[in-house]
């Protein structure tokens, strides 16, 4: 029987796990409807914030989500090969859209700390595609570290 040790990470673990990594997933509720996507971020540790680059079209349940002003979760995880350490960031609150016209050189370098182009080529038309720049500022964040000991036994 395999246990596991779970413990809370720090703020400075945090900030260093979100550095590393590019992508996670966001979940946005409406009420009692969920949606989550994958998405890419970039991470400003200084500020504990999250710059995010959202692609939708007219018809598509993202757009509809986005503008119903959502409760938002983004959550960002990785485990090792052999599946004995994990560790997982959860941060909630709210998506705050950014304004381009508010676009200043340091908000474009946060942006660009995203794996997902600023602007995309796409292989066919994509008609009214509308790419929404946004900013996710936690009011809650934690993370937890778990090692799993696979040779336990009870």
């Amino acid at each position: 029987m395999s246990l596991a040790e779970e413990t809370e990470m720090t703020a400075a673990e945090i900030d260093r796990f979100l550095s590393e990594h590019e992508t996670g997933v966001l979940s946005l509720a409406d009420d009692d409807e969920p949606y989550a996507i994958p998405i890419s971020y970039g991470y400003d540790a200084d500020k504990r914030a999250f710059f995010l680059r959202l692609v939708s079209r007219p018809d598509s349940e993202k757009r509809r989500f986005l503008a119903s002003t959502p409760k938002t979760r983004l959550v960002v995880y990785d485990e090792d090969g052999a599946g004995e350490h994990y560790r997982s960031i959860v941060a909630t609150g709210d998506l705050e859209e950014v304004d381009p016209a508010d676009l200043n050189v340091t908000l474009i370098e946060q942006y660009g700390e995203a794996k997902r182009p600023l602007f995309e080529i796409w292989g066919a038309e994509k008609p009214n595609l509308q790419i929404q720049l946004y900013r996710l500022e936690p009011t809650e964040i934690s993370g937890r570290h778990t090692e799993v000991d696979r040779e336990a036994h009870d």
